[in-house]
């Protein structure tokens, strides 16, 4: 991208999105005066790039407080005059005395086409639905989330097989995308916003380790989105329980030709010409290409070896 008349900004930014769109502000001239991020939580799969060191890189200042709504972050932010405000994938809200500094406006990237899946976890929740295209949104920031006006949209495919992470990998690039496209616009005041028309998509809400459980009864294609939307390792993963032990799925394909229905049971989980499958109860056939049992690799034969010939179904 060619470089555009100098701006001012600070930033608050995480994970792979904020990285690649604070290096496009600084390829775009943008005077970055403040780096706001998060601390690693060791406890968390740090699968992602640092923020942190993107900052370092280019000798800019970085800070990364408990609460980025606190009286000294304000202040500071306040101190910098930033013609404009930019949260990418920044993880807590911003509240109204932060959005109101910037002179020129505050804008959001969310990994979604809005108004679709607002909230947390938008590509894994596109993922779970069974979603065929996702996207990048740049959007006007509002004290609500992911209501504010729309700059710019990129949308992205979302193959039947894609894991959560590689859609999440392909919404990087269209955020990065997005935001190349918009920022000459914006810093020259010719962009135009356009309002969302917010019935046409819902609020999502976080996800948990806990919400990867597979219902017992569910259908093959909703067993496998599941899979996909949570696997590992980025993501705590796709479970059920047999006899108290715990059988993690990582990958699964659905298979063409579906096995009768069957009415009310339970998926099965079982072994046939060396491999692993799945029988849902809606009687579609999912092969089992990557699955554990209590933290190791389980294939068809370890599965002989643990369980024996007869079929796990989950517990009850």
């Amino acid at each position: 991208m060619s470089a555009v008349a100098r701006a001012s900004a600070v930033v608050f930014a995480y994970h792979n999105v904020g990285a690649r769109c604070l290096k496009v502000l600084l390829d775009g001239g943008v005077d970055v005066r403040l780096v706001v991020t998060h601390a690693d939580n060791p406890a968390e799969a740090l699968w992602f790039a640092s923020v942190a060191a993107v900052a370092a890189e280019h000798g800019l200042r970085c800070i990364a407080p408990a609460d980025a709504n606190a009286p000294d972050v304000l202040a500071e932010c306040r101190g910098h005059a930033p013609d404009f405000l930019f949260s990418f994938y920044y993880r807590q809200m911003l509240k109204a005395p932060l959005l109101a500094l910037p002179r020129r406006g505050a804008y959001n990237m969310h990994g979604s086409m809005l108004p679709k899946y607002r909230g947390r976890a938008p590509v894994n929740w596109a993922v779970l639905h069974g979603e065929r295209e996702t996207g990048a949104s740049l959007h006007a920031m509002e004290v609500q989330p992911d209501r504010g006006a729309l700059v710019d949209q990129c949308a992205v495919p979302i193959l039947r097989d894609d894991s959560a992470r590689e859609v999440f990998d392909k919404v990087v690039v269209a955020a990065e995308i997005v935001l190349a496209r918009a920022l000459p616009r914006l810093i020259d005041g010719s962009a135009v916003l356009t309002p969302q028309d917010l019935a046409r998509g819902s609020y999502f809400g976080g996800r948990r380790a806990e919400d990867g459980r597979i219902p017992a009864t569910a259908g093959g294609r909703q067993i496998h989105d599941l899979v996909r939307a949570v696997a590992p390792p980025e993501y705590p993963g796709a479970y059920f329980e047999s006899g108290g032990v715990r059988i993690g799925l990582a990958r699964t394909r659905v298979c063409e030709t579906p096995a009768p229905a069957r009415t009310g049971a339970r998926f099965s989980v079982f072994t046939r010409d060396g491999a692993l499958w799945l029988q849902a109860a809606d009687g579609v056939l999912l092969r089992v290409l990557a699955a554990s049992v209590a933290g190791a690799p389980l294939d068809a034969t370890g599965f002989v070896s643990r369980f024996g010939a007869t079929a796990l179904m989950p517990d009850v």
